[in-house]
């Protein structure tokens, strides 16, 4: 059985990459094929059984920024980095009944000399600030492709590729409510290069989890999708995506409608299912749609030589804003309008994702010989949009890269200034046994942070980092005397100014808008708030324009910025 399916996936193989390369001759200018049978999982060394805790140990890295802070989690008990082994690739899930339990999976390899890799993990109950890596699921059994999703209801799921003979395919392990152990896992079909999205809307999808891979390295080929309907328990058989796409992502809509982001014979596309969320049918396709990122997706070349440069993330604002149902893709894309080896760009769809606005370019490096690598892209509750990669701007003409951030809070209109959130780092460090730092990086957003499992070597090694990111304060290096952060945005504004403070501090506090003669024109009046981040919009539409003045006080704390009103 497993040598017929072997001579079907070969055939397969030869037919479409030279259907591929044949396809579509008049926009070789415009679309480049790259094909996925090029780049998958294939199992080399055998495993060897390491003792971790005997090898040699070096202190944890953590570097504590004024708008971020970064952790090193794949760590023993002291918090100490374990010397030789290696770990890339990883995903995050974050507990929404309970944020400050998060886990992050990756690909661990026990020694650098092999590159057996096993599903290793960590997980903190403190918000990130102290992580526990109690070492592998399933021990001495090749694993792959980590990604992780949670529930409503706070229940983790891992989606961990394994590969028996030719066969590829995924098992889905669940940590439940409360719970930092895993079950013994759940067959789920798959493939090489899966990706996995629970639904958390509220709407008839609630809960379901929906998984897509690459076909040609799959259990089911020629089909590469499934749904569980019931928290994991089982996973429906597999159906193919209209459009074909791969190395992507999944995301819900506010109505529960699914969109896939990827690539394919045709360049970007993102497919659409209204009726996925539906367990009474079978899922089938409304459409797919055609999207110009000025350029294509890039893998085994320059910093990443073994792996992508960046996969395909879809997005969609699930706020009540003003930008809600807005569908947004972005990758690492080697342009086509210029010589740039790797921009990162984005396209957003203001209608459900039937038509994309033009591309944009998220990075504001515009030299041409930089590579913006490892795009990653998520959308916080509230709408914000958060957008990271690696950066080799500040050492050109080398690999070395540092970690930017920028984010949106228009619905993609405009970006913050790019703002580099870590030291440069060399990435091809470290490497175990095998040329690459994975494929993908991970981020969640909520209203205050975007949560962030990367891969770096900034330690002199290849290891997993969490770093939380405050996206309201990116940029600000000042603090008020008594350490109150403050922002107003925009600003200038018209009809309405967003104020976001962070306080040490508790007591009775008031925000206050001010006009030049010292009027107070807006008052929230004496509140008592906790400590931590606070926001709050202010309806500016009834005043007129000109210069006013923004004042958080309390007894203890004060700060004050002048705002520019316009009409």
């Amino acid at each position: 059985m497993k040598t017929t399916h072997l001579l079907i996936v070969s055939f397969f193989l030869i037919f479409t990459t030279f259907q591929s390369l044949s396809a579509f001759p008049s926009e070789a200018d415009t679309v480049k094929i790259v094909s996925p049978a090029l780049h998958h999982e294939v199992p080399g060394d055998e495993y060897v059984p390491v003792s971790l805790e005997e090898m040699p140990r070096s202190p944890g890295y953590r570097d504590d920024g004024s708008d971020y802070f970064t952790i090193q989690v794949n760590t023993d008990e002291d918090g100490n980095n374990i010397e030789g082994d290696a770990a890339n690739e990883p995903s995050i899930a974050i507990d929404p009944t309970n944020p400050d339990r998060m886990v992050i999976g990756w690909r661990q390899f026990d020694d650098v000399t092999n590159d057996f890799r096993q599903a290793g993990y960590a997980y903190t109950l403190d918000g990130g600030e102290v992580w526990t890596f109690p070492g592998k699921i399933d021990a001495g059994v090749f694993r792959s492709d980590p990604v992780l999703a949670a529930d409503n209801n706070g229940n983790i799921f891992y989606n961990s590729l394994t590969v028996s003979g030719s066969s590829f395919y995924c098992d889905v392990y669940k940590m439940e409510p409360g719970s930092t152990d895993w079950d013994e896992g759940t067959y789920a079909l798959g493939g090489d290069k899966q990706w996995m999205t629970v639904d958390q809307t509220e709407e008839m999808g609630e809960g379901n989890i929906y998984a897509f891979w690459t076909s040609y390295y799959s259990i089911c080929y020629p089909d590469f999708f499934t749904r569980s309907t019931d928290e994991g328990d089982s996973y429906e058989d597999c159906v193919s995506i209209m459009g074909t796409p791969y190395w992507g992502t999944l995301a819900t809509g506010p109505d529960g409608t699914l969109y896939v982001g990827g690539y394919s014979d045709q360049g970007f596309i993102v497919s659409k299912s209204s009726t996925a969320q539906n367990s009474g049918w079978p899922v089938s396709w409304d459409s797919f749609s055609v999207v110009d990122l000025d350029g294509w997706i890039a893998a085994r070349e320059g910093p990443n030589p073994d792996g992508l440069l960046g996969q395909t993330w879809v997005a969609v604002d699930n706020s009540d804003g003003d930008y809600s149902g807005y569908v947004y893709l972005l990758c690492s894309v080697e342009r086509s309008s210029n010589d740039d080896p790797l921009d990162v760009m984005f396209a957003r769809s203001t209608d459900g994702g039937i038509t994309w606005d033009n591309p944009v370019r998220i990075n504001q490096d515009i030299s041409t010989h930089n590579w913006q690598w490892f795009g990653t892209m998520s959308v916080a509750p509230d709408g914000r949009i958060d957008v990271v990669w690696l950066d080799t701007r500040d050492n050109p003409y080398t690999y070395f890269s540092a970690l930017y951030y920028s984010y949106s809070i228009d619905g993609g209109e405009t970006f913050s200034e790019d703002e580099k959130i870590s030291d440069s780092f060399n990435p091809h460090l470290g490497w175990p046994q095998q040329n690459k730092m994975g494929d993908y990086f991970q981020m969640i957003s909520d209203v205050d942070y975007a949560h962030l499992a990367w891969a770096n070597t900034l330690n002199g090694e290849q290891d997993v980092y969490y770093t939380r990111i405050n996206p309201w304060f990116v940029g600000i290096d000042e603090k008020s005397d008594n350490g109150l952060l403050l922002r107003v945005f925009p600003n200038p504004a018209k009809d309405e100014l967003k104020v976001n403070y962070q306080s040490g501090m508790s007591g009775e506090t008031e925000v206050q808008l001010l006009n030049l003669m010292g009027k107070t024109v807006y008052s929230t009046g004496k509140t008592h708030p906790a400590p931590g981040q606070h926001h709050l919009t202010i309806n500016t539409a009834y005043l007129p324009e000109g210069v006013y003045f923004l004042r958080v006080s309390s007894k203890a704390q004060n700060a004050v910025k002048r705002v520019v009103l316009m009409r």
